[in-house]
């Protein structure tokens, strides 16, 4: 019967209070547990009518459905005009005003045409507003996955799959534009794969797939990303001509390419370019440092593309010095076109490493500043919201977007409060298209060179990562590493595979290499701690109390036993060799006294009949009897104290999950001790986990729920009471019962 007490004490001493409880109850095991004390709740609902629930439409439902799908009509129809229009206005051509530049410098890296950057910084950025859940990213092109694009595109359209004569300057232009378009192509398909996938996980609510790319993962690979711009933009600085690679080693041969070529450097070009690259450094550190006295950061992008432009145009740059240009930009808006859907075998595992890479981009910056403001953003939502503006933008020929990290901090600081702030950035790309796209065709490639590397700056500090992760974790520093190094020699695409399959190496590494540890109570408290760790956590003589903080599976099952026998220090097979060399022993030495008595019978004239050793020739020989009992003395103290230990407490707090080969692996080392008369109980075990166990038919033959504990300390009373024993210590460890 329980009879339960709870009193509350408050001590003043020295300004602290302390408060204690004590509680009185009997020592529950899994039996009691289920037959007195829990009764589940009985499910009046079968599946068959969840699902119809679950199918089930009412207006309410289908008001939160449309609600979810297209978040803007949530904070659209109570837009405080007044207070957020004038903010979103400044920070709208703010964004616009950098997103420009950035659109054609990307398209670079993307190796498609430019007005195809002004094209996918106009596109996406207006569906996210209607979609999207954040109020404060920019969405659009980023150096990334821009590259990650281009990477694909060259390698499915790579320059030598159209050559021709270049015989005059006509034929090698045609082969240019047939390059081009064939990789326009590749990147709407690409694009297309990308949203109809972040789409369908978005669907699936698969939106916590991001958390696979843990942090140093995503820090290694956005690094080495950098890398490959800057590497890939090194010719437009330099001026000089040279194939763009892709592929394994492809940064090397990059490099190599242009220093092989280094003797023809455009030097008009280098100098406009390093101009370009100091000024916008320059500017860059004073939006820094002034952030907070400067309403709206100087716009050093946009002032380097007008002066460019300006010089090349009035000093004739791309006739006289022979300058690459960004050449012709077609005015207007291109009708939609259909993507070429004989490539989409070709390029499914590029699109899922693309898709995932964007959509990690995209919650990690929604969620920085969702938390900053104080408000929700919807990850399965965010992923339909991209795969929407992708999806529909590859039919406009766009390439991947996703967020950027330069200018959503430029939305941010100047502002910004919703994505009308988006919508008008994309109104100002879309004012450059249809109208004064032609502006652009004088602008230097060197001077979209120097915006690329520029904004990438940022990237670089994350080699201060390094010393850090030294400190805290070795794991998360070799994480960052061979990312890094992967994604740096292997490319993009292969770097990530191997960099998301070493850091699940490291989790399965972690769960065969658990800590463990060997349990003892606190004398007076009922609590157990580490005995190699805390001086206070006393053993109880008889008792081994083992900790291992992993779930049990396959995969360690087969460790978790192998410990739990070496940190006990008690080991049926040796316990079991011990006893059968003692029975041994045994045997031997009856069988010696037999024959002594029998030689000495024989001596005085008697004869008997020799006959192996037995139970009834023990009891008629008072001799071997005293020598049977001798020697079965002799085996129960050799076998208690070789081991000392009567009882083994699993602690499976830590444990969250148990699959089939780790409940037999558990039945069988039960038995084992069983069969050494040293009893295993389970403490600590969640509810969840007991159901698992009872699904696999744990307990069955001699294992059943009267062996597990909800408690520790339950546990060790039971101990301490079914088998007498006594403590190291002459303090009492669990504080009595």
């Amino acid at each position: 019967m329980e009879r339960g007490k709870l009193s509350v004490v408050q001590e003043q001493e020295h300004t602290d209070v302390l408060q204690m409880y004590m509680i009185e109850r009997p020592v529950y095991n899994e039996a009691h547990l289920r037959s007195q004390l829990l009764h589940r709740k009985e499910r009046t609902s079968t599946f068959r009518q969840k699902l119809a629930l679950w199918f089930q439409c009412s207006s309410q439902r289908a008001k939160a459905a449309i609600l979810s799908f297209l978040p803007i009509l949530t904070w659209l129809p109570n837009y405080p005009v007044r207070e957020y229009l004038f903010h979103d206005v400044v920070s709208g051509l703010s964004t616009g005003v950098v997103q420009l530049p950035q659109g054609l410098a990307y398209a670079m890296l993307a190796g498609v045409p430019p007005v195809y950057g002004l094209y996918s910084s106009f596109y996406p950025v207006l569906l996210y507003t209607f979609f999207g859940t954040s109020r404060h990213v920019s969405v659009g092109t980023f150096a990334v996955i821009s590259l990650m694009i281009g990477s694909v595109a060259v390698r499915e359209a790579p320059d030598s799959m159209f050559d021709m004569p270049s015989t005059n300057s006509s034929n090698e232009t045609a082969t240019v534009n047939a390059v081009l378009d064939r990789r326009v192509q590749v990147a709407a398909v690409l694009t297309f794969l990308v949203g109809i996938i972040q789409m369908v996980l978005g669907f699936l609510r698969f939106g916590f797939v991001a958390i696979y790319l843990t942090e140093p993962l995503v820090r290694g690979f956005t690094t080495a990303a950098a890398m490959h711009v800057v590497i890939s933009q090194l010719k437009y600085l330099l001026g000089v001509k040279t194939k763009r690679f892709s592929g394994i080693l492809s940064a090397v041969y990059s490099i190599k390419a242009v220093l092989g070529d280094i003797t023809s450097t455009n030097v008009a070009a280098l100098i406009l370019g390093l101009v370009c690259l100091v000024f916008l450094y320059v500017v860059k550190q004073l939006n820094e440092r002034f952030k907070k006295k400067i309403p709206i950061p100087i716009p050093g992008e946009l002032i380097v593309v007008i002066v460019s432009i300006g010089i090349s145009y009035g000093l004739a740059l791309a006739d006289v010095y022979k300058v690459d240009v960004v050449g012709k930009i077609p005015t207007g808006l291109s009708p939609p076109v259909a993507p070429a859907f004989s490539l989409l075998p070709r390029l499914v595992t590029d699109a899922f490493a693309i898709a995932i890479v964007g959509f990690s981009m995209g919650i990690s910056l929604a969620k920085i500043f969702a938390l900053k403001h104080n408000y929700s953003v919807d990850s399965n939502q965010e992923l339909i919201a991209l795969g929407l503006c992708n999806f529909i933008g590859s039919f406009f020929q766009t390439f991947t977007i996703t967020c950027s990290m330069s200018r959503s901090l430029v939305q941010e600081s100047t502002g910004g409060k919703t994505q009308i702030a988006g919508l008008l950035a994309s109104l100002l790309v879309l004012l450059v298209i249809v109208a004064i796209g032609f502006v652009f065709e004088p602008l230097p490639q060197t001077a979209l060179g120097a915006i690329i590397m520029v904004n990438l700056l940022g990237m670089f500090k994350q080699f201060r990562d390094i010393p850090a992760l030294w400190r805290t974790s070795k794991i998360e520093l070799a994480i960052w590493l061979i990312t890094f190094v992967a994604s740096l020699l292997l490319g993009l695409d292969y770097g990530l595979l191997l960099a998301i399959a070493f850091a699940l190496l490291t989790v399965i590494y972690r769960t065969q290499r658990p800590k463990n540890a060997v349990l003892g109570g606190v004398s007076g408290t009922g609590l157990y701690y580490d005995v190699d760790e805390y001086e206070e956590a006393m053993e109880c003589e008889g008792i081994k109390i083992f900790q291992s903080n992993s779930s049990i599976y396959f995969a360690n099952c087969d460790l978790y036993v192998s410990t739990l026998k070496e940190k006990t220090g008690v080991n049926p097979e040796h316990l079991q060799t011990a006893r059968k060399a003692k029975k041994k022993q045994k045997e031997k030495a009856n069988i010696n006294l037999t024959l002594k008595g029998h030689v000495e019978d024989k001596e005085q004239g008697v004869t008997h009949e020799v006959l192996s050793y037995n139970v009834a020739e023990e009891q008629r020989n008072g001799q071997l009897r005293e020598g049977a009992s001798e020697s079965d003395t002799e085996e129960a103290v050799f076998l208690h104290s070789g081991s000392g230990v009567h009882s083994i407490i699993l602690d499976w707090t830590h444990a969250s999950f148990i699959d089939s080969v780790g409940a037999k692996a558990i039945k069988q080392v039960i038995k084992e001790y069983a069969a050494v008369d040293v009893q295993v109980v389970i403490a600590g075990c969640n509810r969840s986990l007991l159901s698992e166990l009872d699904e696999l038919e744990f307990f069955s033959g001699a294992i059943s729920p009267e062996m597990v504990f909800p408690t520790l300390h339950d546990a060790v009373l039971y101990c301490q009471h079914s088998l007498p024993a006594r403590c190291h210590d002459t303090r009492h460890p669990t504080g009595g019962q």
